[in-house]
C-alpha cells in the first residue's frame, strides 16, 4: 500500500533502482581510508550491477539468456552481503545496526531472483517438452 492507502503495483525495476541508490549512498559515506576505498569499489559494482542485469533480462533473446542474466544478477547480491556483512562486522559504518535493512532488503532481493529463476527454468522445461 502507498501513503494514500491504494494498492501499489510491484515493480521489482523499481525496487532494484532504489536498491541500487542506497549502495551509492552507502558508498558516498564510507570512510576515505584504503579498506574503505576497497570495500567501496566492490560495493559498488556489485550492488548496482543487478540493476542492470533485471533490465537486460528483461531484453533476453531466449529463455536460456534470461536464466542466464538474472542468475548473474543473483551472484551480484550475494556478492553484495557479504561485502555488507564485513561493513558490519569491521565496522565501517556507525552504528553498524545501520547496515541492517540494507542488509534485509538485500536478502530479500535474493529470494526473488532465486524463485524467478526457478519459475523461468520450469517454464523453459515445460515449454521444451511441449515442443518435443
Amino acid at each position: 500500500m502507498n501513503e494514500t492507502g491504494q494498492r501499489r503495483e510491484y515493480d521489482l525495476a523499481e525496487r532494484l533502482l532504489d536498491y541500487a541508490a542506497r549502495i551509492v549512498r552507502l558508498v558516498e559515506a564510507l570512510p576515505k581510508t584504503a579498506a574503505g576505498h576497497h570495500v567501496a569499489g566492490q560495493i559498488l559494482r556489485s550492488g548496482t550491477s543487478p540493476l542492470s542485469n533485471h533490465a537486460e533480462a528483461q531484453a533476453a533473446e531466449s529463455p536460456g539468456d534470461f536464466v542466464h542474466k538474472l542468475r548473474i544478477g543473483l551472484k551480484e547480491l550475494r556478492e553484495s552481503y557479504q561485502w555488507l556483512l564485513l561493513c558490519k562486522r569491521v565496522p565501517l559504518v556507525e552504528p553498524a545496526s545501520k547496515l541492517d535493512p540494507l542488509l534485509a532488503e538485500t536478502d530479500e532481493l535474493i529470494a526473488i531472483f532465486v524463485t524467478s529463476i526457478r519459475t523461468a527454468q520450469k517454464s523453459k522445461t515445460r515449454r521444451e517438452s511441449q515442443s518435443s
